[in-house]
């Protein structure tokens, strides 16, 4: 059994199953836990950050039953059982007062390169672009990479953020903000823009019409097994994936 994996509670004790990785993943996976746990109170899950790469390795050493990740796996890390439990659109956004409705991914790449730094060269205003990025290692900050920037860099002088939260603070804070969060985590005081004409939505990434989308990841050593099966398998019947359709994402299962 790999470490931190619950045990049955026959006994009667509470055992811990550890879940860790994705930040983006992270709440989605703290409230699917506090469900589960309702109904299985032989079993405690801990569920902790730290980002893609970290939930990969957790899975990959065994030191969470359960890695999450929020970008596809490299073909290193292809030998990891993993289970896609929601996709989530990319959103970017700005501040709720900034005007632009909509980008190209070609004009979101040029401003993270820093090619273009005036919102006056998008359909904007004549005042500077304050882009914000996640830092390295982020899910969501990789699959922006993979699916809008290609092979070219963000500018060091992007404000560097550790989660989607934060992103969401700074842009709802600032008006001349740009920023990318996951779709799910949207809220009233930004606007999620159109990128190449598509604006983010369910009905958009079911029908493959908005590009900017990644899957959302478990990952297991080996096949799961015991109360790491049993929480996946809640994870993608229809209580978890409706739960997962109110708080924005797309379910992959029984909605």
């Amino acid at each position: 059994m790999l470490a931190g994996a619950c045990r049955p509670a026959a006994d009667g004790a509470t055992s811990t199953l550890t879940v860790a990785g994705s930040t983006s993943v992270q709440p989605f996976a703290e409230k699917l836990a506090e469900t589960f746990m309702a109904t299985h109170p032989g079993c405690a899950i801990n569920v902790q950050g730290g980002g893609s790469t970290a939930g990969i390795r957790a899975a990959e050493t065994g030191a969470a039953a359960i890695g999450m990740s929020s970008r596809h796996l490299k073909e290193s890390e292809e030998m990891l059982h993993q289970v896609t439990i929601a996709l989530d659109g990319i959103a970017i956004i700005v501040n709720a007062a900034n005007p632009v409705a909509g980008l190209t991914r070609e004009q979101v790449a040029a401003i993270f390169t820093g090619e273009v730094g005036r919102w006056s060269a998008v359909g904007g205003p004549d005042r500077p672009i304050h882009f914000v990025t996640r830092e390295e290692g982020s899910g969501t900050r990789g699959a922006f990479e993979e699916m809008v920037m290609g092979k070219r860099q963000i500018a060091p002088r992007a404000l560097v953020q550790d989660s989607n939260g934060a992103v969401r603070e700074i842009v709802a804070s600032d008006p001349d903000a740009l920023g990318y969060i996951s779709l799910g985590l949207v809220d009233r005081r930004v606007k999620a823009l159109a990128v190449d004409g598509v604006l983010p939505s369910r009905a958009e990434i079911l029908a493959k019409r908005y590009a900017v989308v990644r899957p959302f990841l478990f990952l297991t050593r080996e096949e799961p097994a015991g109360n790491a099966r049993a929480f996946i398998d809640y994870v993608l019947g229809p209580e978890a994936q409706r739960l997962l359709g109110l708080e924005g994402l797309v379910p992959v299962g029984q909605p």
